[in-house]
């Protein structure tokens, strides 16, 4: 039986102007156990909230940004990070030890081959260490480890996606695991809060492009938790939140596989789980809008003999901060579900 805590957990949230920052707040305005204490961010410190997130004014209207300092959130429940991935490899180490336990949403711990930072993240790892404690922070396949850590590395939202679509196949041994291919579409907010031209209005209306094409820092995540050889392409494309996630796998065996085989796989993967659906029908980004859920469906291709799966999430909720939820509440032994929502916003 999860617990029930008798008073609110202290929570932080360090890097609270991005919009996986806003997420987060939006998220534990609702959660029964949680009571945000501090925010910070040292680009808008000084700043109110609701200058930043005007969707926030009701519950955050009067707070202003702290700075980043890791003594003021000494003795706190959880604390969350939402900062770059070198910034975040520098500051856990000082919050370990302060708080109870740390969900860092940066891709700073989430790689056990330290070695690769430098070729996909442009920098030395100087913590292989604390690589090794962080626990990967998605529930559906990591829920055991989870109880308890201390740090947590949340996934990144690209990865969520192709992982769900993907692991039970190979798991399964249904597919091969050198020869598959990953597609993701992702709204704009995908790329985080930014200025460059690139994310504009002018540029992103009515467009769609693939980018780092062959070297996505995120494949290794991929990789390395799929249990696959892989090539990822990611697609920006004109529309606020989401991500779809279409996944091309050869069969191990051409002969004993068909759509009900694939979709049976994925159903004995997430038949329990309380964020993921496995439907018959292709998803769409938009009916995962605003949840934390996961819809997962798969076909067959006999004639090109090709396995197709799909995954549509929420890439700032299950990709991101409702993931990093529903992974600290595993941790800290609460309901998984507490705070989250598996109903999407529509129209």
């Amino acid at each position: 039986m999860s617990a029930m805590p008798s008073t609110p957990l202290k929570v932080g949230v360090i890097g609270a102007s991005g919009f996986t920052g806003a997420e987060l707040l939006r998220i534990a305005d609702r959660h029964p156990h949680f009571e945000v204490v501090h925010l910070s961010a040292d680009s808008n410190a000084g700043q109110p909230v609701a200058s930043v997130h005007p969707s926030l004014i009701a519950s955050y209207g009067s707070r202003l940004f702290d700075v980043v300092d890791p003594a003021s959130v000494d003795g706190l429940d959880l604390v969350f990070l939402g900062l770059p991935h070198e910034a975040s490899m520098a500051l856990v180490p000082e919050l370990l030890g302060r708080v109870g336990c740390v969900v860092d949403l940066s891709a700073a711990f989430r790689l056990k081959d330290t070695a690769a930072y430098p070729t996909w993240y442009g920098f030395e790892h100087d913590r292989p260490d604390l690589c090794g404690l962080a626990i990967y922070g998605l529930p559906e396949f990591h829920r055991e480890a989870l109880r308890g850590a201390n740090l947590i590395a949340t996934p990144g939202c690209y990865v969520t996606a192709a992982i769900l679509a993907l692991r039970p196949l190979v798991s399964a041994g249904v597919v091969q695991t050198d020869r598959i291919v990953v597609d993701g579409a992702s709204g704009v907010t995908g790329a985080g809060r930014r200025s460059e031209i690139a994310y504009s209005f002018t540029t992103v209306d009515e467009n769609m492009t693939a980018y780092g094409v062959g070297s996505h820092r995120h494949t290794p995540e991929m990789e390395q938790e799929i249990g696959a050889n892989l090539l990822f392409t990611p697609h920006l494309v004109p529309m606020n939140r989401g991500i779809l996630a279409t996944c091309y796998s050869t069969p191990a065996d051409p002969e004993s596989v068909s759509n009900e085989v694939v979709l049976s796989a994925l159903r004995a993967a997430y038949n329990d789980e309380p964020f993921v659906r496995v439907i018959d029908e292709i998803p769409g980004t938009k009916a995962t809008m605003g949840s934390n859920l996961a819809l997962v469906t798969g076909r067959y291709d006999a004639r090109t003999r090709t396995v197709i799966t799909f995954c549509a999430i929420d890439n700032l909720s299950k990709g991101a901060s409702g993931g990093a939820v529903q992974a600290a509440n595993v941790a800290l032994g609460l309901d998984e579900c507490a705070g989250l929502d598996r109903i999407g916003v529509a129209p």
